[in-house]
């Protein structure tokens, strides 16, 4: 047979030492990519056959074989499918893309200069090069299924191609890797090896369709006759009915794709018909990783495209507040770069991201309905980083707040927000809240005192991302969210004549008092008013209604962002001992001057009453000792 010599084309040939070089990360997906080829020649055949069956071809017995003989170094890749004609080779194989190599090759310096070559790397679909990675010649031998004769093709992935017919060539293509030299100090990179074909095998490729068989050195039925092993599992469990598939089965997968010892809290399962079809398996742990909120922690579930997998922590398909759901999607099609490693942003990502975002927050209010304990279990592991989603996704916030659940001074159980807009007082008409470390110190803050007094209940948030959430929803219902700690708090209702009265004969008695004190604490305050929120402590600092709270300015500045320093609001109860002393030695004394501590020890006070700390400990602490000798 005659045998012709072609030569690459100069932007071909860059383009061929570009996609060798440097587009795959991990050499061991050169396997991944021939098996995935050999795959797809399985299911054109089998389809093929269904169309027409007069085609003369073999279907008995589809499979992928890999060969690997150490001695020669060589490592074969055959499946007995579709196979392809002497003009599709030359088409598709001869030659890495049919037009547009130039235009590509122009984009790619350009996207390289500005930082963004991988994203470029899409429409060529030659996962088939990526053998040069590890081989220094690559032969092809296939026969399309039907016609009589075969093709060879022989490159040493340089400046030229071979092809030529082949007469003896068997139904489908094998592609056989001259394997380069072995690097006697790298063995895990040693693909002559049973196990490194296993293993990649095993992470890349276990769930394909058809079987991949490989003899096993050393392995024989008895006779001589080597027994060749299958390779993958071929159970992709999300692609069975449910009845097919066991809980044990599923709870296996969720540990060998998670890492963790324990069973799931929930299995959800999606399955996407249509102009776009998909599968999705996924899992919500019974407890959440001890690195949940760290910046390294590895959010994402797997990707596999036509049960090939394509990535490991694929985090366009869920958002980062679902971080902590594990599991797989399986796409029939997907925009992927040429390595398959890196998603183009498309529609289709977009699309998944919003039905599986659904489908796992419609999973937990069902759970939520059903199943109190197991509620409390998701809650208390994952409640925090759900709450992050009603700062950063609006397009779902609803789903979000119908099954979030909230500390609260009404019970020791949680509860919503529609529950607690059901049990709101006549007249009441903002939902109340105080944010703080822990229940027990907010529970206790001076800014509680007349909401105890009176009944009212108050959510108590104790996560970083309540400080933030709670300005982002605004309202719940028509009800604003309100905190207890920011603005004025009138508990005594708007036409209670009686409570006006006594608060403007207070105003009058107090005015002096509040005025100086003002001119006093200027450096610190920006107002002192008498408070209707107090009962029982002297006083208590307030952040105005539209003002950062110092948790929030402190959470900004560990970001690294700038924020001026706000000045709060100081509040006295009027009927306090401490504070009506205080205004009479102010009524009686010409000088002033003594008074002046004691306004600085009332401040400090209540700033430590909220949890803050002293603007000067050493002072405060030498203020109170003082205070502490003169009663002795």
């Amino acid at each position: 047979m005659t045998t012709e010599t072609f030569e690459f084309q100069v932007e071909a040939r860059q383009l061929l030492q570009l996609m060798i070089h440097s587009v795959y990360s991990n050499k061991d997906v050169f396997l991944r990519e021939l098996v995935s080829n050999a795959s797809d020649a399985l299911d054109k055949l089998r389809l093929e056959k269904l169309r027409d069956d007069s085609l003369d071809a073999d279907v008995s017995d589809l499979h992928i074989r890999i060969d690997v003989d150490k001695d020669a170094r060589t490592l074969t890749v055959r499946d007995n499918g579709i196979g392809m004609s002497y003009e599709e080779v030359g088409r598709l194989i001869g030659t890495i893309a049919n037009s547009g190599t130039a235009t590509f090759l122009k984009e790619l310096r350009e996207a390289q200069e500005g930082g963004d070559a991988e994203g470029l790397i899409g429409q060529f679909g030659v996962g088939f090069y990526s053998g040069f990675m590890v081989a220094d010649e690559v032969t092809l031998v296939t026969r399309r299924a039907g016609e009589s004769q075969g093709t060879r093709w022989t490159s040493r992935g340089e400046s030229t191609y071979t092809l030529e017919r082949v007469d003896d060539a068997p139904q489908g293509t094998s592609v056989t890797l001259h394997l380069k030299p072995a690097d006697p100090e790298n063995q895990l990179h040693d693909y002559t090896s049973a196990w490194k074909i296993r293993e990649i095998v095993k992470r890349y490729s276990d769930f394909i369709t058809w079987p991949i068989r490989m003899v096993p050195e050393a392995a024989g039925d008895g006779d001589g006759t080597p027994e060749p092993e299958t390779l993958n599992s071929m159970k992709a469990l999300w692609a069975r009915s449910r009845d097919e598939v066991s809980d044990d089965e599923y709870h296996e997968l969720y540990k060998h794709i998670s890492h963790d010892w324990r069973e799931p809290l929930e299995t959800i399962r999606l399955q996407a018909e249509g102009t776009f079809e998909y599968q999705a398996l996924l899992f919500v742990p019974a407890h959440a990783p001890h690195d949940l909120f760290t910046r390294d922690f590895q959010r994402g579930v797997q990707l596999y495209v036509k049960r090939v997998f394509i990535m490991d922590d694929c985090e366009a398909l869920l958002p980062p507040y679902l971080r902590f759901v594990k599991g797989v999607v399986d796409a029939q099609d997907l925009s992927l770069n040429v390595s398959r490693e890196i998603l183009q942003q498309d529609r289709h990502i977009r699309m998944m991201q919003r039905r599986l975002t659904k489908k796992v927050l419609s999973t937990i209010k069902e759970i939520k309905t059903k199943d109190a304990d197991r509620y409390a279990t998701f809650w208390r592991e994952f409640g925090t980083a759900l709450k992050e989603g009603l700062v950063t996704d609006s397009e779902n916030r609803d789903a979000i707040l119908a099954v979030s659940s909230f500390a609260t001074t009404h019970a020791e159980e949680p509860t919503t927000l529609a529950q607690y807009v059901e049990r709101m007082k006549d007249g009441q008409d903002d939902i109340y809240y105080i944010t703080g470390e822990s229940r027990e110190s907010i529970e206790n803050s001076p800014h509680m005192e007349a909401f105890r007094d009176k009944g009212v209940e108050v959510l108590l948030l104790t996560d970083a991302v309540d400080e933030v959430w709670v300005d982002a929803v605004g309202e719940y219902e028509g009800k604003k969210l309100r905190s207890v700690a920011k603005g004025e708090i009138d508990l005594d209702g708007k036409d209670d004549e009686k409570a006006d009265g006594e608060r403007e004969k207070q105003a009058e008695e107090y005015a002096g008092l509040l005025g100086w004190m003002r001119e006093q604490l200027d450096e610190d305050i920006k107002e002192v008013r008498l408070s209707a929120r107090l009962t029982v402590s002297p006083a208590c600092v307030v952040s105005d209604a539209h003002d950062l709270t110092p948790a929030l300015e402190n959470m900004y500045r560990a970001m690294g962002q700038e924020v001026p320093r706000t000045k709060r609001i100081l509040e006295l109860n009027p009927d306090h001992l401490l504070v009506k002393g205080l205004n009479q030695a102010y009524k009686e004394r010409e000088d002033r001057s003594g008074l002046v501590e004691s306004a600085e020890l009332l401040h400090t006070l209540a700033v430590l009453a909220e949890g803050g700390r002293p603007k000067d400990p050493a002072r405060f602490v030498k203020l109170v000792a003082d205070r502490l000798e003169r009663t002795l």
